[in-house]
């Protein structure tokens, strides 16, 4: 998306990765902002080895919890889908608060406040925007920040209350108390307000881009307000003049093929097509029956045949086939299912069920840029 400046010598952007999981979001994060993961941070051992066999040149800095962020290198994107366990429609709706897995939150915020990176992505489930987000009491809080009662009418003399008359009263106090009624979404993008962040948000089904399943996603982009010091390595816009204190070479916005840089792998094709009609042969309908368009179309767009969808036991049943849920995602074969990753069935599930669909991640980047007027 962005070309390198002067100052950044002719690299690609850093992305520092949090609750990274298979790398699903880094996939789409690389591609969008022709970036580079330098680092992730995941504390299940098992999907760490398959995120360090796709990126082995990026160390794992294991729980966010206690990881020391004034150590590391700034980087100019931070990344990552923080546990969605307690804001799942499917779960308990505990909400985004202290104490639950949602609210791990609370360290990601951290670590944008201490690295302030150009740009952060954030990926999460539907129930973000609907769950409750409880904010924890500040030590010695009594509720004095409060409108004292009484204070809703006429204000006369010194000792009247803060409220002036013409104003409305507010039953709920909202934002005057620090566990006041709030969605985890408007939680985390206030957070990103106080950390001098502008934000937008986008809700988007995996059938918007052709998978054959709805598996709705919030993503959530955001980008740092104040001005980018040179020490961070910002790369400029189209349209932008170089900047920066190195020595002056190409002090004018030339193309892509124009700039020395390392030849990548195309890890996300370009997704054409997701809403064609698609025509099944009479082969595929007797196979799949009515979901026979939806496979086709991702079959054409993947560029590779539906795999077997279960795996058949006499002594517990058909269950889903992780190759097939892996084709599901959108990844390569045995992105997740390689046997070198000695992960068991069941273990490849899980990762994939809480994975990102890399395709739909980046149309999503892609959308708000656009609409940032940055794309």
């Amino acid at each position: 998306m962005r070309e390198p400046n002067d100052a950044n010598n002719d690299r690609r952007l850093r992305v520092g990765s949090l609750f990274s999981g298979y790398g699903g979001l880094d996939l789409a994060v690389e591609d969008v902002f022709d970036a580079d993961t330098v680092w992730f941070s995941e504390i299940n051992e098992p999907v760490a080895r398959v995120f360090a066999h796709h990126w082995p040149d990026a160390p794992n800095l294991g729980d966010i919890t206690t990881i020391d962020w004034s150590t590391l290198p700034p980087v100019d994107i931070l990344c990552g889908g923080f546990p969605c366990q307690d804001v799942s429609t499917v779960g308990k709706m505990a909400g985004l608060a202290p104490g639950t897995r949602s609210g791990l939150w609370a360290h990601m915020a951290t670590a944008i406040e201490h690295l302030q990176p150009e740009w952060v992505v954030i990926e999460n489930v539907r129930g973000l925007l609907s769950a409750p987000a409880i904010r924890p009491a500040p030590e010695g809080d009594d509720d004095e920040q409060r409108n004292p009662e009484g204070a809703t009418g006429p204000a006369t003399g010194a000792g009247a209350g803060a409220t002036p008359g013409e104003v409305e009263p507010d039953p709920w106090h909202l934002g005057d108390q620090p566990a006041r009624p709030l969605r985890a979404a408007g939680a985390v993008l206030g957070d990103l307000v106080d950390l001098r962040y502008d934000a937008q948000w986008i809700g988007l089904p995996a059938s918007h881009i052709g998978a054959p399943h709805p598996r709705f996603r919030v993503f959530i982009l955001a980008h740092r307000t104040v001005p980018h010091p040179t020490r961070l390595r910002r790369r400029q816009g189209w349209g932008e003049l170089a900047e920066g204190e190195g020595t002056t070479r190409h002090d004018r916005p030339v193309a892509p093929d124009h700039r020395p840089r390392p030849p990548r792998p195309e890890r996300i094709p370009a997704t054409r097509g997701a809403g064609e009609p698609v025509d099944a042969d009479r082969g595929t309908v007797r196979r799949w029956g009515r979901y026979a368009p939806a496979i086709t179309r991702w079959e054409h767009l993947t560029g590779r045949p539906a795999p077997a969808p279960a795996l058949l036991n006499d002594a517990t049943g058909p269950r889903p086939a992780p190759p097939f849920v892996e084709w599901l995602m959108g990844l390569d074969p045995g992105w997740v299912t390689d046997p070198r990753h000695e992960l068991t069935d069941a273990q490849q599930l899980t990762a994939l069920g809480n994975g990102v669909v890399p395709r739909q991640a980046a149309h999503a980047l892609r959308a708000m840029l656009r609409v940032a007027g940055q794309a």
